[in-house]
C-alpha cells in the first residue's frame, strides 16, 4: 500500500530539482585517456575496453594516491563553531579545469564535552552525494562530531568549490562520456586517499569512511584500496555504477545520451572498474555497513539487492539496516534523522 505513494513521493521531488537537468552528448572520452599506444584507427570503444580491462587487472595501481606534502590548513572564517577549519591539497589526477584540481575537506572535531581535549582516535571522511552543495551532509558531520567521530567533509571532484563556471551541476562526474566518468570517480577515490593519509599525520588511530549514494559507491571503492580504512558506512547502495545509471531515476537524462550507442552489458563492462562489485572481496577485512531504502527508485531496490547477496555470496562479513523511505525522503524529516542515527551509531560503535 505504501509503495505507490513514495514511487509518487519521489517522483514529485525529482520533478522540483529536473529543471536544470542537461542530456549530453554521447562520447567515447579518450581525451580523459592517458597515450594508449594503439594502432591509428583503432576503434575508441576497442581502446576504452582494453584501458578499462588494464585498469580492473591491477586496481590498486589504478587508484594509487602517491603520498603529497602539500596539505594546507584554514582556520574556520565563517563563525561556525562547530568547524575547525579547512584542509586543503592537490588532486592526485590534474583535469583539464583547474578549479576541480584542488580538494577542500572541512574537518568537525569531536565534541570536547566527551574528555576535554579533541579525541584523535575516530574520524571519518565523509562523501556526500551527487550534486550536493558545499552544505551537503554539515548536518550528519556535526552529528557524528556530537558523538564523539572527528569528520571530514570532503567535497567531490567537480561540486561546490570544485566546479568550474561552465557547470551549473556536478555532470563531469557522471555522465554519457563514458571514459571521463570513469577518470572523474577515480579522482575522487585518489583524492579521499589523501584524506585519509592527512588524517593519518595529524595522528587520528581508527578512520573510517561514509557515502551516500554517488558518494556511497566512491567510499567503497577507497575502502576497497585504501588499508588505513577500517569501517566504511554506505548508504545507498548498488551492484554495479551502470545499472543505477541506466535505471535510476534521478539519470533519466544520462540515460538518454546513451540511447542508440551502447547498451548496458556494454556499458557495465566499460565502467566495472568503478562498480563496487569488483571489489566486494577487498572489503573482508572491513567493518561494512550496507543501508538501502526500501522504495528506492534511484538506486532500485533490486540492484541494492544483488550487491547484499555478493556479499552473502562471497562470505564478506557486513550490517545491513533499511530505510522506511525512498532516495530523495531520504533527505526529508523524520527519515533523515533514522538515517543518520542509524549512521552515527554505527561509526560510533565500530571506530
Amino acid at each position: 500500500m505504501l509503495a505507490p505513494l513514495f514511487y509518487a513521493w519521489e517522483r514529485r521531488l525529482f520533478s522540483h530539482s529536473s529543471a536544470d537537468r542537461v542530456v549530453r552528448p554521447f562520447e567515447w572520452g579518450l581525451d580523459w585517456l592517458p597515450s594508449n599506444g594503439h594502432a591509428p584507427g583503432t576503434p575508441e570503444h576497442v581502446i576504452l575496453e582494453a584501458w578499462a580491462k588494464c585498469a580492473l587487472a591491477d586496481s590498486p595501481a589504478f587508484f594509487a594516491a602517491p603520498p603529497t606534502r602539500d596539505y594546507r590548513w584554514e582556520p574556520e572564517q565563517s563563525g561556525d563553531a562547530t568547524c575547525a577549519g579547512t584542509v586543503s591539497f592537490p588532486s592526485v589526477i590534474t583535469t583539464p579545469h583547474p578549479e576541480n584540481n584542488i580538494v577542500y575537506g572541512r574537518l568537525f572535531p569531536a565534541s570536547r564535552k566527551k574528555g576535554g581535549a579533541e579525541d584523535r582516535r575516530k574520524a571519518v571522511v565523509v562523501l556526500p552525494q551527487w550534486n550536493s552543495d558545499a552544505g551537503g551532509h554539515v548536518g550528519l558531520s556535526r552529528l557524528l562530531a556530537y558523538f564523539g567521530v572527528n569528520a571530514l567533509r570532503l567535497s567531490l571532484p567537480y561540486h561546490d568549490r570544485r566546479m568550474p563556471p561552465i557547470l551549473n551541476r556536478a555532470d563531469f562526474i557522471v555522465s554519457s562520456n563514458v571514459a571521463r566518468t570513469v577518470q572523474v570517480c577515480r579522482q575522487a577515490v585518489v583524492d579521499a586517499r589523501r584524506a585519509v593519509a592527512w588524517l593519518a599525520e595529524q595522528g587520528y588511530e581508527r578512520i573510517g569512511i561514509l557515502g551516500t549514494s554517488l558518494g556511497s559507491c566512491l567510499a567503497m571503492l577507497t575502502s576497497a584500496h585504501e588499508p588505513l580504512i577500517c569501517t566504511a558506512a554506505l548508504n545507498h547502495i548498488s551492484r554495479y555504477f551502470a545499472d543505477v545509471v541506466w535505471e535510476g531515476l534521478s539519470t533519466e537524462h544520462v540515460r538518454s545520451g546513451f540511447d542508440g550507442h551502447i547498451t548496458l552489458d556494454h556499458l557495465r563492462d566499460l565502467w566495472m572498474p568503478i562498480s563496487p562489485q569488483a571489489y566486494v572481496d577487498r572489503m573482508r577485512d572491513k567493518t561494512t555497513l550496507l543501508v538501502y531504502a526500501r522504495y528506492d527508485t534511484t538506486f532500485p531496490v533490486h540492484l541494492s539487492l544483488d550487491l547484499i547477496r555478493e556479499f552473502q555470496r562471497l562470505d564478506v562479513p557486513f550490517q545491513l539496516s533499511v530505510l522506511p523511505c525512498g532516495h530523495y525522503t531520504t533527505g526529508l524529516t523524520p527519515f533523515k534523522y533514522i538515517d543518520g542515527y542509524l549512521l552515527t551509531k554505527f561509526l560510533v560503535k565500530n571506530l
